[in-house]
């Protein structure tokens, strides 16, 4: 993505080029794939080649997010989903390949297998991931909740908080330098990023001074609280969940971290979460102590990027977040 390092990509990415589940085991193997470079059309190229396609039949646009351009790749071999950006090079769909493939490999919620990220010849980059069919609904909540709790349980490290590569959060550079206290990456790389980029784009200094505050003492919302780091979908709201044909759930469009578990419902204000959803997920993950206590806290970090993203509509959701937080803990 916008700050990532695509070297510590190098190798998983290429990784990534296996085939869709139709295709048979005995195909599976195949020779290493370079990123066409001097291809005027590399995604084709990939399609015709390492995708084991013979002809693409029909290339039509998704609908979509605003940052890129999304097209189904129907072939012989099945159907293809490719997002391209013709202004960002190919960090970013590296940061979202591996966040795809950390979460599919956990074998818990439903998500795209990513297969090939790389470079436009005319500049900006790609990603080919397999193509999910979505049913008509965003399937049954209390499903949702568990598959999404399994991977909370599954997904685990042992190097602390953070991701293996920067990321973006919509367009907003996420940074995802491996921390060893759970406070202290929250307070300096989600809430003090934001509030420094809303500083420094808006002139708004109150803002930041009393997220400071806040920042300075959040100890008490985590009293008699274990925090482990769980590989987290990180913007979990309403346009990034559907579920397939089958009616199972799924997520798509990460942001991927290791993180606190209960900040995946930092966008439950437009995620449409309801009670089927909770009770399913602390069936499998249960309830910290404080759990409400620290809901606003994580909503906080996505108004706050909505503000920088999206301006002053937000500012006032965010102030709000601040002021109570601030009250409560007398800081």
């Amino acid at each position: 993505m916008m700050v990532g390092n695509p070297g510590l990509l190098s190798s998983s990415v290429s990784g990534f080029s296996t085939l869709p589940r139709s295709r048979p085991a005995s195909v599976r193997k195949h020779r290493p794939f370079a990123m066409a470079a001097l291809s005027n059309d590399p995604v084709r190229e990939w399609i015709l080649s390492e995708g084991k396609a013979s002809q693409i039949t029909r290339i039509s646009p998704v609908g979509g997010g605003c940052i890129n351009l999304a097209s189904r790749y129907d072939t012989d071999v099945g159907s293809f989903f490719v997002k391209t950006n013709r202004s960002i090079g190919p960090s970013m769909f590296e940061g979202e390949a591996l966040g795809l493939k950390l979460m599919y490999e956990t074998g818990t919620i439903r998500v795209p297998k990513p297969f090939k990220v790389g470079p436009l010849p005319t500049g900006g980059s790609y990603i080919i991931m397999e193509f999910i069919e979505f049913g008509s609904s965003r399937g049954d909540q209390s499903v949702l909740g568990r598959k999404l709790a399994e991977m909370h349980k599954a997904g685990k490290t042992d190097k602390g908080f953070g991701f293996d590569v920067d990321n973006t959060i919509g367009s907003t550079p996420q940074i995802n330098t491996w921390t060893s206290d759970w406070m202290e990456f929250f307070g300096e790389h989600r809430l003090g990023y934001q509030l420094k980029l809303a500083r420094d784009q808006y002139g708004d200094s109150p803002i930041f001074e009393k997220g400071q505050r806040l920042i300075k003492n959040l100890a008490p919302l985590f009293e008699g609280v274990v925090v482990e780091p769980c590989l987290l979908h990180g913007d979990l709201w309403s346009g990034n969940i559907s579920c397939n044909k089958n009616g199972e759930p799924v997520i798509l469009d990460p942001a991927c971290y290791y993180g606190h578990n209960e900040a995946e419902f930092g966008m439950s204000w437009c995620a449409g979460f309801g009670g089927a959803f909770y009770s399913s997920y602390f069936e499998v993950m249960p309830k910290q102590p404080g759990f409400e206590k620290r809901r606003d806290l994580y909503m906080l970090y996505h108004y706050l990027n909505h503000y920088n993203l999206f301006g002053s509509g937000y500012k006032s959701s965010a102030m709000s977040i601040i002021d109570d937080y601030l009250r409560v803990l007398k800081a």
